[in-house]
């Protein structure tokens, strides 16, 4: 099992919204680097909620990875703010997953929580200018934050 972070503001989609729908496809990422990390996604690797562009942003619950190498369906879609006019159904560029709600935790756990536990290169969501919206966790770090209370 492998354990990633995904982050998206709450104003767009929250915790909340997983946990009433259940599932969810997490679609709309543009990165190639973040794009790379969905890929490598596996069903039942587990994903830390991060809640940004808030004050304080940090992590609100766990979601599963269900369902993986799914073509965003945003990237064919025109009317979207994330349509890829070079991309076609036969070769899509954009892959993405299908999560499912775990847990909302009772308090979330701050970026400044976070900053005083890990090390950039331990959680890379503490590097100061860190925008990427989906990143991996190491396992050491993922259990360290599994035991804390929430």
């Amino acid at each position: 099992m492998s354990y990633w972070l995904i982050k998206s503001e709450p104003s767009d989609y929250s915790i909340d919204d997983l946990k009433q729908e259940k599932t969810a496809i997490w679609d709309g990422v543009r990165n190639y680097q973040a794009r790379n990390f969905l890929r490598q996604m596996q069903p039942e690797d587990i994903a830390f909620f991060y809640h940004s562009n808030v004050k304080p942003p940090g992590i609100v619950g766990l979601a599963r990875i269900i369902e993986t190498q799914i073509a965003d369906p945003t990237q064919f879609d025109s009317q979207s703010p994330y349509y890829d006019p070079k991309v076609t159904p036969e070769k899509p560029r954009w892959q993405t997953v299908k999560v499912e709600f775990v847990e909302k935790f009772a308090q979330p756990i701050s970026l400044p929580q976070l900053k005083q536990m890990f090390t950039a290169q331990e959680l890379a969501v503490v590097k100061k200018g860190n925008r990427l919206s989906v990143m991996s966790v190491p396992p050491e770090v993922a259990q360290r934050l599994l035991t804390l209370p929430k």
